[in-house]
């Protein structure tokens, strides 16, 4: 049985409780974007809070072995579990106003939290397993990505000049925890730049499944995948100078497709200024 098998089988299940009134396949088995590592990610939309019992009748149904059980946060159950067949199952459940609030935070109010555009990407890219009026009503409110959350990403990410500065220092140095440590900080500022360029909501706030991006993305540096993967496994002195050039090539790009932002040239501003030596 396939991932995605398993999946319609559970959300028969999920779907037994009247007070679910969606189920939606999310991450990767939802894109296509399975590997031997994925597990299942299922969306569950409820019409009011569920139990304990609620959530444990599913996995009790099919005799599997909790991992994980949170309790309510930040607007979400969550918890993960084993079937029988040793496939791990990650269950986020919402209240289905829930989230139509995030939606009209991200889609209408420009909200750019990741926690809220992973679910909106969910819903964009998800697959309705259950409840397709509720998940087409979803999707019909995040078809249109807007042009000012594309403005407010590139000016929240592109920023970059704080710590970054200090990169020539950490070589000399040899300070390689935090030079990595911000190596990877630029990165992530630089996909969340590109992810508004591209006007795609970003679907994970560490970035995971990079490698998947180079085909997703229109606007993008020269040879994207390969130099930002080059960046860890090269001399450090030259994969500095290659993010630096990759932030080259992004501002570039931000200032062809959005060049009224006024932001840009203070940005660029602050870029150039490096830390300086001491000559006493």
């Amino acid at each position: 049985m396939g991932l995605k098998d398993i999946a319609i089988k559970m959300a028969s299940i999920y779907q037994e409780n009247r007070n679910v009134e969606a189920v939606l396949l999310a991450g990767s088995v939802s894109r296509g974007w399975e590997d031997k590592h994925s597990d299942i990610e299922l969306n569950i939309f409820w019409s009011e809070s569920p139990t304990d019992e609620d959530r444990m009748h599913p996995i009790q149904t099919i005799h599997g072995s909790v991992i994980d059980f949170h309790p309510f946060e930040e607007e979400e159950w969550a918890e993960s579990y084993l079937t029988p067949e040793n496939v791990k199952l990650e269950i986020s459940s919402f209240l289905t106003s829930t989230a139509e609030t995030w939606i009209n935070d991200v889609v209408n109010e420009f909200d750019i939290d990741y926690g809220k555009q992973c679910m909106v990407s969910s819903i964009y890219y998800g697959q309705s397993l259950y409840g397709d009026p509720v998940i087409d009503s979803l999707k019909n409110k995040v078809q249109i990505y807007p042009d000012q959350l594309a403005e407010k990403m590139i000016e929240e990410n592109l920023a970059l000049w704080y710590r970054w500065n200090n990169r020539k220092a950490l070589l000399d140095r040899k300070d390689w925890l935090m030079l990595y440590d911000l190596m990877g900080a630029v990165q992530k500022k630089l996909m969340g730049t590109l992810f508004g360029l591209n006007k795609l909501y970003i679907h994970h706030p560490s970035f995971k499944w990079i490698h998947k991006y180079s085909g997703i993305f229109t606007i993008k540096p020269k040879n994207m995948d390969e130099r930002f993967s080059a960046i860890y496994l090269g001399d450090a002195h030259n994969s500095v100078q290659e993010l630096e050039l990759l932030i080259e090539e992004v501002f570039l790009l931000a200032e062809k497709h959005y060049p009224h932002l006024p932001f840009l040239n203070e940005y660029k501003e602050k870029m150039d200024f490096v830390r300086p030596e001491n000559k006493v």
